[in-house]
């Protein structure tokens, strides 16, 4: 069993602890509890579960062999320290506090505890979970949600975009060779606001990537984003294609050969679609994310002084400080 709750994000990067477990046990079942259950299929578990009284009663009467709990929050750590469990790995609830459940666990629990620990850490967030179950990470990629399987909310699993040109509505490798399609994701959700690139940022970049006869400019958000890409579509010609359910989203990025994002939740879906990234950067350690191999960092020069703030310290947010140029050169 795998308790990972969220952030949304944090799940997708999750699964590939899901691809270890099924080749070191090929005859396993594993059972997922998470606030984000439409993020998994059953690659990645057999049977996943939002956290609810349905989910503690099934843990609290399954016998399971191994038990991990990723998540420090208490609800998290009281759900392992109910569970019966041959083995249990992560962090648990002892005497009303998070502890970790091993020494395997006890870097990654110092991390999140002291920021000067976690500015020193050098450490994958995916090398750091594979360590807490005890086995070394090798490079296994993420698991995202079939894109040809339907679901009840997304019958139509082969739609196509009626506001795309037809040169995005084709697959990646489908299309003419020579041109190529940039996704903008332009937000970065509301708990860190310290990590947005500015509007202006924004349209300088797609004045620049359109200037260059070989691309496509999409422009990529959510709900939260909608506002903000109409206006951007509007002032830049950049496709702007709407909002889609989670699946939609993912085909929409699959047309995409590069994606330039901030930390959010459609870093994880890109690089689990195994696209090209380009990640804008401040308050988060570069080393936590896993690229594969696929992506450029860009960060502030001077470095961000506001570690893991939701509010910037100074008067200016340091996102300004990554500049149109580099981005363009990444």
């Amino acid at each position: 069993m795998i308790i990972k709750l969220g952030a949304i994000g944090d799940v997708i990067r999750t699964t590939p602890l899901s691809r270890r477990l099924r080749d070191k046990y090929p005859d396993c079942q594993i059972s997922w509890i998470t606030h984000f259950p439409d993020v998994l299929d059953q690659r990645a578990a057999d049977r996943v579960f939002r956290l609810d009284v349905a989910a503690q009663l099934y843990v609290q009467n399954t016998e399971f062999d191994m038990a991990i709990n990723l998540d420090k929050e208490l609800e998290a750590g009281a759900l392992l320290q109910s569970v019966q469990a041959r083995r249990k790995f992560g962090f648990i609830l002892k005497q009303g506090a998070i502890y970790p459940v091993n020494a395997w666990a006890e870097h990654k629990y110092h991390t999140g505890l002291f920021d000067a620990v976690s500015r020193q850490n050098r450490k994958s967030y995916v090398q750091e979970i594979f360590e807490i179950i005890g086995e070394e990470f090798q490079g296994e990629e993420y698991l995202l949600p079939s894109l040809t399987q339907a679901v009840e909310s997304e019958p139509d699993a082969s739609r196509t975009f009626g506001d795309f040109p037809a040169s995005m509505s084709e697959s990646a490798s489908d299309r003419n060779p020579e041109r190529v399609t940039i996704g903008l994701n332009t937000g970065c959700g509301g708990r860190w606001p310290t990590r947005l690139w500015g509007d202006s940022n924004w349209l300088d970049l797609i004045a620049g990537l359109r200037a260059n006869g070989r691309y496509h400019v999409c422009l990529l958000g959510g709900p939260d984003e909608d506002e903000r890409n109409r206006n951007l579509a509007e002032q830049s010609g950049a496709v702007y294609p709407g909002i889609f359910p989670l699946r939609d989203f993912m085909r929409v990025m699959q047309t995409c050969d590069v994606v330039v994002t901030q930390v959010t939740m459609a870093l994880h879906l890109a690089v689990g679609l195994r696209k090209r990234v380009v990640l804008l950067n401040n308050i988060f350690n570069k080393h936590e994310f896993e690229l594969y191999g696929r992506g450029t960092i860009l960060e502030p020069e001077p470095a961000c002084e506001c570690y893991y703030a939701g509010r910037c310290r100074v008067q200016r947010t340091c996102m300004h400080d990554i500049g149109v140029d580099r981005v363009l050169a990444a």
